[in-house]
């Protein structure tokens, strides 16, 4: 891939990852750096359209654990393999490096529909405020891959909670993406709600991504998807976060969990 994907949609990067070798290969892929490292649902995504470029007939997606082992550059080699392959459900790993070094480690987990033995829906927000009802959020200076992204306030006048961050977020452009690959881009997109605890500026750095979807076809109204992250316990550096992601009428699609490093 040449040096012009970055002016591509991530959509488009994805969907032209180059095979080398045993390995799927993207190339500046500058439009999504936070920093010295690539955000991790990009990072995350582009993993998954590789396990979708090597294996085309899997089922679809149920739930994945991602490692961020080292910085992430704008230069990615990734390798797939299967871990096990059963009748109906089929564990992958992916291994993402950057000048040779491992990046991230992901455990991903496809299944097929089975023969419904009793169900509970997904729960639905009753403190739901309409997209259309809140203000945009200007771009905050020097974090790149929010460029990518509009995004509006979802909470109340004066209805901050303590460790939790809830944002309305949409991707501007969301070419060439399925909706699966749209929710694995969007789903890491806050900060961690233990920023509004921080007692001094400092850096903060995902350690890990585990999360389940909720339900196989996910949408939304306008591309927009309410995010919230809520700190679980903050502590000696630290800090245990539950992601959560509803659609625009106010539907769960994904939750996870999320370990986090505190510095400064």
């Amino acid at each position: 891939m040449s040096r012009a994907s970055e002016t591509l949609a991530i959509g488009q990067i994805g969907a032209g990852l180059a095979q080398k070798g045993d390995r799927f290969v993207a190339s500046a892929v500058n439009g999504w750096l936070q920093g010295r490292t690539m955000y991790g649902g990009a990072s995350t995504f582009l993993a998954y359209c590789a396990i979708r470029k090597a294996m085309p007939n899997l089922p679809l997606l149920r739930a994945a654990q991602i490692g961020f082992v080292a910085p992430v550059g704008a230069d990615v080699e990734i390798a797939v393999s299967v871990m096990r392959q059963g009748k109906n459900i089929s564990q992958i790993q992916t291994d993402l490096f950057c000048d040779g070094t491992l990046a991230q480690r992901g455990m991903w987990i496809f299944g097929g529909a089975r023969p419904t033995n009793g169900s509970v829906s997904a729960s639905k927000l009753a403190d739901l405020i309409a997209v259309e009802e809140r203000k945009t959020i200007p771009t905050p200076d020097g974090m790149h891959f929010l460029r990518n992204l509009e995004m509006r306030y979802a909470e109340a006048e004066g209805g901050e909670r303590p460790g939790v961050v809830r944002r309305w977020i949409r991707l501007k452009d969301r070419d060439g993406l399925d909706p699966l690959g749209e929710l694995l881009l969007l789903g890491d997109a806050l900060p961690p709600g233990s920023i509004r605890e921080m007692e001094r500026k400092g850096p903060i750095s995902s350690i890990n991504w585990a999360f389940t979807l909720l339900g196989d076809s996910p949408g939304t109204r306008d591309g927009w998807w309410l995010l919230e992250t809520a700190s679980n316990h903050m502590a000696d550096g630290f800090d245990s976060e539950t992601l959560r992601m509803w659609n625009a009428d106010g539907v769960e699609v994904m939750r996870g969990l999320q370990s986090v490093a505190i510095f400064g």
